[in-house]
């Protein structure tokens, strides 16, 4: 008896677009998917393997993210989660100087990304080794981060969050027509053409995932990440490690996320995700070379 497959997969290609970065003067060509890894100088991040709180500990981090195939490594002074205590610039520039001391002596090439949303933290940061700048509030906060970042002249992701000035969550219904996924896009969107219009050349979006967002607009956004990777040409940056928009519906904890990380990121890398930012580095390269002798996209 012959059979007629009816596998919904078949002719399926992954959507990932090479892309390049200007980093110093230096171009960048991503090929294949990047992969961000995670460091976080800061009490209370809400994973706890991605802090640190000693130079040693910063160098055993980094030497971690690197063995494990990190392409860029994303360091922050202040926590991003939603509900985070915000530090003063002070404490932020003192805890990110700690780090880039320490990155500054290392004879490896890496590709810093400093995670903050102040223009002068930036200017400071990239100053002393950073390459790209990444906004969680996608300038939002502070109306000087644009063009500090034009006049810089590095890349920047921008991010679709729903933080105020006091990083608080707004309550955000998206209800209306075309909802969360409209939303982002048209946010996006908007601020891409202010950031252009200030002289920002390299831009990185990113929808936001777990801001300002319920567990189900989240799952909506990744269902959706074709339709948004089509309407923003910018590469798409996708940070969905280890948050509870994974863990909270199957009733576990941050430190028991690693496999629903692993499953999400999938769905994003074969529908629109240029990097994935995440907590394991190897779990997320080891995914993408799976997708590479599936596909072979890229």
């Amino acid at each position: 008896m012959n059979r007629i497959s009816t596998n919904p997969l078949i002719g399926f290609k992954p959507k990932f677009k090479s892309f390049t970065l200007n980093l110093g003067g230096q171009i960048f060509h991503a090929d294949r998917p990047l992969v961000m890894g995670i460091l976080n100088f800061t009490p209370d991040s809400f994973y706890a393997a991605s802090r640190v709180s000693t130079e040693s500990e910063i160098r055993d981090r980094i030497y971690c993210l690197l063995n494990e195939g990190a392409d860029i490594i994303d360091i922050g002074g202040q926590s991003t989660r939603p509900g985070a205590d915000i530090v003063n610039p002070d404490e932020e520039r003192r805890r990110l100087e700690i780090v880039l001391n320490v990155t500054g002596k290392m004879t490896e090439d890496l590709i810093i990304s400093v995670d903050t949303f102040r223009g002068e933290i930036a200017r400071f940061a990239v100053e002393k080794g950073a390459s790209i700048v990444n906004d969680v509030s996608g300038g939002m906060v502070d109306s000087t981060m644009y063009q500090t970042v034009a006049e810089l002249g590095v890349p920047y992701v921008i991010t679709h969050c729903g933080y105020d000035t006091n990083n608080e969550v707004s309550e955000s219904s998206y209800d209306a027509e075309g909802g969360v996924t409209a939303a982002v896009i048209k946010l996006l969107a908007f601020n891409i053409t202010e950031a252009k219009a200030a002289g920002i050349k390299d831009l990185i979006a990113d929808p936001g995932f777990g801001f300002a967002k319920t567990v189900t607009q989240n799952y909506t956004l990744l269902r959706d990440l074709p339709v948004i990777a089509e309407a923003i040409e910018s590469p798409l940056l996708v940070g969905m490690s280890r948050k509870s928009m994974l863990y909270k519906p199957l009733g576990i904890n941050s430190n028991e996320a690693l496999t629903p990380t692993v499953t999400a990121d999938t769905i994003a890398l074969l529908t629109g995700a240029s990097i994935v930012r995440v907590h394991d580095v190897l779990a997320a390269r080891q995914t993408i070379e799976i997708i590479k002798r599936t596909y072979n996209p890229f």
